[in-house]
């Protein structure tokens, strides 16, 4: 009978499990010019003779084998156990390998992690209905076997409803505070004072819903380019805000600076003619916050870009010839 457990990984064969462990004693048991072995003559169905625990076994299998035959010989097998232990323990977990092998396999057949720890308590549960189960009633290996069954599952279950372990380095888990749904990032923006409820939903309209700028200021009767510079400065006050309020809550997080640039980044703009839904999570913009966009993206702000580009170069000097932003 070949030693390697069905049970063991690819990859992984020389850390056998504890039914690798059970099949190999057994094996040895079994092997050899003086097996360990039954007396036939004592249990009706079986050869008048001295029978290897490995032909035991696979006679037991047998579906012409009666009920009343495998009950004797598993009653004669538990109480050989209890009263001698060692190799009678061996013997009883051999001859019930399959029934083990099977209910092992049932329960980590979709089980992701390693299967070890449900084997050895499949094991061990049925060594304690070994010990303790009562003999009288009749099927008593299927009692054993469900005494295993059960024991391992509660394993199972145990192992499923713990925690999902995370590597060091995996970067899995939700990050620290002040990270959180975008829209409660920008809510949260405008109620520190850091943007208006017009650059929030412009932001969250622009960034978060891909409603392209030319859309937005359409529907706002504002200058596309002024759009496009309102919500550059907003983005640059929120970058540096999330910065500052990461580095007091957690200056070690490698995320700080990835997501805070995160937000600054633009997208694409693909023109469309349906202009999508804003985002209900910011504040709708009012009526009248329009002046207060124009306000800000005054093409005579000192840092608006163009200021002094209308110049002409001959009238300058070559070091002072002015630089578009």
């Amino acid at each position: 009978m070949a030693a390697q457990s069905v049970f063991r990984r690819r990859g992984d064969e020389a850390v056998p499990n504890s039914l690798d462990i059970a099949r190999d004693t057994f094996t040895w048991l079994v092997t050899g010019p003086h097996p360990v072995s039954l007396n036939g003559r004592l249990f009706p169905g079986l050869p008048d003779r001295h029978i290897p625990l490995d032909e035991v076994r696979d006679r037991l299998l047998a579906r012409r084998c009666p009920q009343a035959t495998r009950d004797a010989v598993w009653a004669h097998l538990v109480l050989r156990s209890r009263t001698e232990g060692a190799t009678w323990t061996v013997a009883a977990v051999g001859v019930a390998l399959p029934a083990l092998t099977s209910v092992a396999a049932t329960l980590s057949d979709r089980f992701a992690g390693d299967p070890a720890d449900v084997h050895a308590e499949v094991l061990r549960g049925f060594l304690t209905a070994l010990s303790t189960i009562d003999l009288r009633p009749p099927r008593i290996m299927l009692r054993l076997r469900w005494a295993a069954y059960r024991s391992g599952y509660d394993a199972l279950a145990e192992a499923l409803a713990g925690p999902t372990p995370v590597a060091p380095g995996f970067r899995s888990t939700p990050p620290h505070t002040p990270w959180g749904h975008p829209d409660l990032v920008l809510a949260r923006a405008v109620a520190d004072g850091v943007l208006t409820q017009t650059e929030a939903a412009l932001i969250g309209a622009t960034r978060l819903e891909e409603v392209p700028v030319a859309d937005w200021a359409a529907a706002h009767q504002t200058g596309e380019w002024a759009v496009y510079k309102t919500r550059k400065r907003a983005e640059l006050r929120l970058a540096a805000y999330l910065r500052d309020g990461a580095a007091e809550t957690d200056p070690t997080d490698p995320l700080t600076d990835q997501v805070a640039t995160a937000v600054a980044l633009a997208r694409p703009v693909t023109p469309t003619r349906d202009l999508p839904r804003s985002s209900l999570s910011v504040s709708v913009v009012e009526v009248g916050s329009e002046q207060k966009v124009q306000g800000r993206v005054s093409k005579t702000d000192a840092k608006s870009g163009v200021q002094g580009c209308g110049t002409h170069p001959r009238s300058a000097r070559p070091s002072e010839v002015p630089q578009c932003a």
